[in-house]
């Protein structure tokens, strides 16, 4: 069965609605063609020029990832700035790009429960709810056991194939409750503490915000931003592969060989 654009944004909308992300994201189709008929998928935490690329020389006429391209409305598509040379770049190659972010985040089996899942912890609840009271930003551990700040740390390093990570707290401390937000979560430090966490892990964490942290007595881990969203949507894509297979497509699914952390650490 052939697959159309428009087949591809209806799984991901069944998948993650539209109208679960924040109100400043964008997500959706970002570039492409609704009516067009899919060769290959690529998978990839953002859309650089290198992922472009890559989709070019691999036969790939669609680009999934979790980064929206056209995040802030751009004033200008020129080849002047990189933003610029990407639209171009897809059009001219007619590469389909689309985007599933915060939506994706907040949905119930989406890249927060992944995330939570994989560290090995099954009981959570939601720390910022949306509308929908099923869905929302981060997840709240309680754990049936205290654990080991040093043992929670190694914990996160390993699952998370992270090259090293910035933490705050001491390593003899007792974990009770944590706060998981995977990618950039600083903004829900205040909603987790308020809601009990003494731990806190997630990415993309600034010192001020770290120096709050410590004071209050609350131990974090940012373990990266690329780290705690692609390895989980990874394990997401997984699940989107086998709905193309249930609903009797073989469009070839391939995780691209240029998706890495943009931090090279010395």
């Amino acid at each position: 069965m052939l697959l159309k654009v428009k087949d591809v944004e209806n799984i991901m909308e069944e998948y993650a609605p539209s109208i679960l992300k924040e109100s400043y994201d964008n997500v959706g189709l970002m570039v492409g063609d609704s009516e067009g008929l899919v060769t290959k998928i690529l998978i990839a935490l953002d859309c650089t020029m290198d992922v472009i690329a890559e989709a070019k020389n691999k036969g790939c006429n669609f680009i999934l990832t979790h980064h929206p391209l056209l995040f802030v409305k751009p004033k200008t598509i020129t080849t002047g700035t990189i933003l610029g040379k990407k639209v171009i770049e897809l059009i001219k190659n007619d590469i389909n790009i689309y985007s599933s972010h915060t939506n994706l985040d907040s949905v119930k089996g989406g890249l927060n429960d992944i995330v939570t899942e994989i560290l090995g912890f099954s009981k959570y609840k939601i720390i910022d709810t949306s509308d929908t009271k099923d869905a929302g930003i981060g997840r709240l551990v309680i754990l049936d056991k205290p654990m080991r700040f040093a043992a929670l740390c190694e914990n996160v390093k390993s699952t998370l194939k992270a090259e090293f990570i910035r933490v705050v707290g001491n390593d003899d401390a007792l974990v009770n409750t944590i706060a998981i937000i995977n990618g950039s979560g600083e903004d829900f430090f205040s909603r987790s503490v308020k809601l009990g966490a003494d731990c806190i892990i997630t990415g993309d964490t600034k010192y001020h915000g770290a120096c709050d942290l410590l004071e209050q007595n609350i131990a974090l881990i940012d373990a990266g931003h690329f780290e705690t969203e692609w390895i989980p949507f990874k394990v997401f894509v997984k699940k989107f592969k086998k709905r193309l297979i249930e609903d009797g497509y073989d469009n070839e699914v391939i995780l691209s060989k240029c998706t890495s952390d943009p931090y090279k650490f010395k």
